[in-house]
């Protein structure tokens, strides 16, 4: 690959994927677009930058030939949350963006795609403990239908063209660079900055869910190194399941409290606690681990102590 546009680089795993890509390829090598939002001034000044909705076939098509793009990670995308609320948005932006990108790959002979996928795939009939790889996909929520046409539209593009199309199921994602998006899993990075904010959480799931999730620096590990693999030793393509860490909110908050120790949490349970409900504690990952050597790095404690200290840098300067 020499030219990569990332769609959606402004969202919160695009915005540091972006900077972790140019790193390895070099800023004027990675593209960053997005349809409205401002990005950050790293994120601006570190390398090309341009707006536009994936939506458009033909923007998206007029952006990847002006750079000569040959490589495409797709991380637009309405989330869970905000899906429910809106769902024929979700549908437009999430399979709209999903065939344009794949088409325009096709056509200009591009060397591969990224198109992630999500553990929203998972629903009723799923076992909840440790999600096998291959299993029972009936999601709940708009987003995980996407995800799991998504997942097929892969496919498909590799079997009938023999595009390169990868993709994994990312857990929950946490960081402390974006505020929550929209998202089911946002929990999981709401309560660290309100913990240094506040020092107490009002959380939207009950205090028993428990699902996978993972750390960015892991996140952004997983994504580069199935970008990086060799796609003959890949017997799956687009769905692979990535685990890292599964952990109940009451851990989470115990986990804060060896650092905040007068940290308090509260509940009041959403829509979002039955779609929490649908997925998995867990997922087996072994899939990932044989044909790219996936291995994650950090637990529970590690990831809170990195977040609270990086978060509380933030408050210091007055920047949250």
């Amino acid at each position: 690959m020499k030219n990569i546009l990332v769609v959606g680089a402004v969202g919160q795993i695009g915005s540091e994927l972006t900077l972790e890509l140019r790193k390895v390829y070099g800023n004027d090598n990675v593209v960053a677009t997005g349809r409205k939002t401002k990005p950050s001034e790293k994120l601006l000044n570190s390398g090309h930058f341009e707006y536009f909705d994936v939506t458009n076939r033909d923007d998206l098509y007029s952006v990847c030939k002006k750079y000569n793009i040959d490589a495409i990670v797709n991380m637009a995308a309405i989330l869970s949350g905000v899906g429910e609320q809106n769902p024929m948005l979700a549908w437009n932006v999430n399979m709209e963006g999903l065939i344009n990108t794949l088409e325009v790959a096709r056509e200009m002979k591009m060397k591969q795609v990224m198109i992630p996928s999500s553990i929203a795939v998972f629903g009723p009939g799923t076992p909840l403990d440790c999600a096998p790889q291959e299993t029972v996909l009936k999601p709940t929520t708009m987003y995980g239908i996407t995800k799991v046409s998504g997942e097929l539209m892969a496919d498909y593009y590799v079997n009938k063209y023999g595009l390169d199309v990868r993709g994994l199921r990312y857990p929950g994602i946490i960081s402390h660079e974006t505020l929550p998006g929209g998202g089911t899993t946002d929990y999981a990075v709401a309560i660290y900055f309100e913990a240094v904010k506040n020092k107490k959480y009002t959380c939207f799931v009950k205090e028993d869910t428990r699902l996978p999730m993972m750390y960015m620096p892991d996140c952004l590990k997983a994504t580069i190194d199935l970008m990086q693999a060799d796609f003959s030793k890949l017997k799956h393509h687009s769905d692979f399941n990535v685990g890292a860490m599964s952990f109940s909110v009451t851990e989470m908050a115990e986990s804060i409290r060896k650092f905040i120790p007068d940290f308090e949490i509260s509940y009041e349970p959403d829509f979002r606690q039955a779609i929490a409900d649908s997925w998995p504690d867990s997922v087996d990952d072994a899939a990932a681990r044989e044909e790219w050597g996936w291995k994650p790095a950090y637990n529970l404690d590690a990831m809170t102590e990195d977040m609270l200290k990086a978060i509380q840098e933030k408050h210091d300067k007055g920047l949250i």
